[in-house]
């Protein structure tokens, strides 16, 4: 039996066009003699849909896609499409009123439904919100094949590979007793670095200990802070990798069920990434730009200030939009050095994107002026070195308002951890595109992108290569240039230091006294874990940002801000206030 994956990037909501990529990967798996058709999980209205599941126009709007959907599917071709059901005995037992479902449908009409058992609620995911669990192994019989059926989550239990049980079911346990000669997994499974190596060995154990082969067909896509890397794979019995899709692009790809060795023989094996890096940038790139294009925009704005930060977002917006859709703005003030104009201008010249100059050296003395007589007495600090960013952040969102094109805010995950970031200055914008990368993975990308140009889809694969990131911009000491001979390390530990600490701190949860015993100096862990707590309300309104590892500042992140509590040795200490106006 032949059976096709078609790995999709759905626009959440939009229902015509969602069920037209499935109609269509359909008739591409016709062509190529496929029986049965493979999905993504919620295939039909995207994942997550998040609260439009509360509305029931919405509900009922997918059910008649689904039911149209299979009265234009081709009638050999049975295909598994991910939607949800209603959950009739919810009103009679307070139950959930939705579930999270595969439909097969075959000949014209809905043949079966299967609900999915185990619904995550950790991180970014909140199913029980909802949906109800399904109770009993699906699996249905195509062509006197058992076919077993589960849905993301359900793979994600078994408690030889854990070491421990999060559910109290194991999915792929219950099919394996039922005697199924095949399970299938559709899935919406976000990105995080690395995940796929993560995936593949626990599928690899699971498709081992029971004997069977495993097809996981996988989402793609930016859905606004989630990204998704498709990496549909397929492995035998024996564990081995016999197929893998493309990661981060649509596929279509045909695995054969050979009915006499009850196996999957080799196929198309597409190989992994070289690096961490490489696989960053495209995950940056397709969220980017998926997030612009789902958003209806098309064209994108950005202060360059020289920096790396910019300048990386800069080249992730080209790569995403095409040059001729992203504006830079330079926007100098006295405290600017010449090569931070020269740095921002070189860039654009190297991407080939179109900028403009705008000075803030006039407007910076209006403010002066207007509160001369309120500040008389007072010294030059923070106040001052703010409004500069506010007037930045300002003229930015002026040209986004004024010509429709999106704000790309450019703050790395490290400032955005601390706090060293302007409210209404350079927080503002539509998309925080690096907000989950880490400074020193900032520079890291930079150096990457620099020895792989033609790799990253910015220049041809004929072209000859050339730098993308000007070489002064990775290797000067970084600055915010907000007054005379600032440099980041001013307010900042060493980054390669911070950055391990936050690491430690905020991915790997560690205590104050891990951090220290990792060789850490005590003041400057206590420092930095006292301005994580502090920055709270300043990441609660940031915009969006791309999830791209296990702990992002995003829909996972749930820390409350009005609370006085730090752990710094596990003990009670009072928030220091004295930062919460920046």
């Amino acid at each position: 039996m032949k059976i096709a994956i078609a790995q999709l990037n759905p626009t959440i909501g939009d229902l015509p066009k969602n069920a037209q990529n499935i109609l269509n990967a359909a008739h591409w798996a016709v062509t190529k003699g496929a029986r049965l058709l493979l999905t993504p999980e919620l295939s039909l209205c995207g994942y997550p849909p998040r609260d439009l599941l509360l509305n029931p126009g919405f509900v009922q709007s997918m059910d008649i896609t689904l039911r149209q959907l299979a009265r234009d599917l081709p009638p050999k071709l049975a295909v598994l499409v991910g939607t949800v059901e209603e959950n009739l005995k919810a009103h009679l037992t307070g139950s959930k009123p939705l579930f999270n479902s595969i439909a097969l449908l075959e000949q014209g009409s809905v043949q079966r439904v299967f609900h999915k058992r185990l619904l995550p609620t950790y991180d970014v995911f909140d199913e029980n919100r909802y949906f109800e669990p399904g109770l009993q192994a699906n699996y249905f019989t195509l062509d006197n094949l058992n076919i077993g059926v589960t849905i993301c989550e359900d793979l994600w239990n078994d408690e030889e590979f854990w070491g421990k049980r999060s559910y109290t079911t194991n999915p792929i346990a219950d099919l394996a007793i039922l005697g199924v000669d095949l399970t299938l997994n559709l899935s919406a499974s976000p990105y995080t670095v690395s995940k796929q190596r993560f995936r593949e060995t626990m599928l690899k154990h699971s498709a081992v200990r029971f004997r069977q082969p495993i097809i996981y067909a996988n989402q793609i896509g930016g859905n606004d802070d989630l990204i998704f890397d498709g990496c549909s794979f397929a492995l035998n019995s024996q564990g081995e990798i016999v197929c893998r899709l493309r990661a981060f692009k649509t596929d279509l790809q045909i695995v054969e069920f050979d009915e006499v060795q009850q196996n999957l023989p080799m196929g198309s094996v597409v190989p992994t990434f070289d690096s961490e890096d490489e696989e960053i940038w495209h995950a940056l790139v397709l969220g980017l730009g998926d997030y612009i294009r789902k958003s209806s925009f098309s064209k994108v704005v950005l202060g360059l200030s020289g920096g790396v930060d910019s300048s990386l977002v800069a080249a992730i917006a080209t790569a995403a939009l095409g040059k001729e859709n992203v504006f830079g703005v330079l926007m100098p003030s006295p405290h600017s050095s010449d090569h931070s104009i020269s740095d921002a201008l070189a860039l654009a010249q190297n991407l080939g994107i179109k900028t403009t100059t705008l000075p803030i050296g006039e407007l910076m003395q209006g403010y002066d002026k207007t509160l001369a007589e309120l500040f008389a007495g007072t010294e030059f600090g923070l106040t001052e070195e703010n409004i500069q960013s506010r007037i930045r952040g300002n003229l930015l969102m002026a040209i986004s308002n004024k010509f429709g094109y999106l704000l790309l805010s450019t703050g790395n995950k490290s400032e955005m951890a601390v706090g060293y970031c302007t409210l209404y200055g350079d927080m503002n914008g539509g998309l925080a595109a690096i907000s989950d990368v880490p400074k020193t993975r900032v520079y890291s990308l930079c150096r990457w992108l620099n020895n792989h140009p033609s790799l990253s889809g910015l220049l041809k694969p004929q072209a000859i290569p050339t730098e993308i990131i000007p070489q002064n911009v990775i290797t000067k000491a970084p600055s915010a240039e907000l007054k005379p001979g600032q440099v980041d390390q001013d307010s900042l530990p060493p980054y390669d230091i911070l950055d391990d600490i936050l690491q430690r701190l905020i991915n790997n949860y560690q205590s104050a006294a891990q951090i220290v015993a990792a060789a850490h100096d005590p003041k400057v862990v206590e420092r930095v874990i006292q301005m994580v707590a502090r920055a709270e309300f300043k990441r609660r309104q940031a915009p969006p940002g791309l999830k791209i590892t296990d702990r992002a500042f995003g829909t996972g992140w749930r820390m409350p801000i009005a609370s006085n509590w730090i752990a710094v040795n596990n003990t009670y200490q009072k928030k220091n206030s004295s930062t919460l106006a920046r």
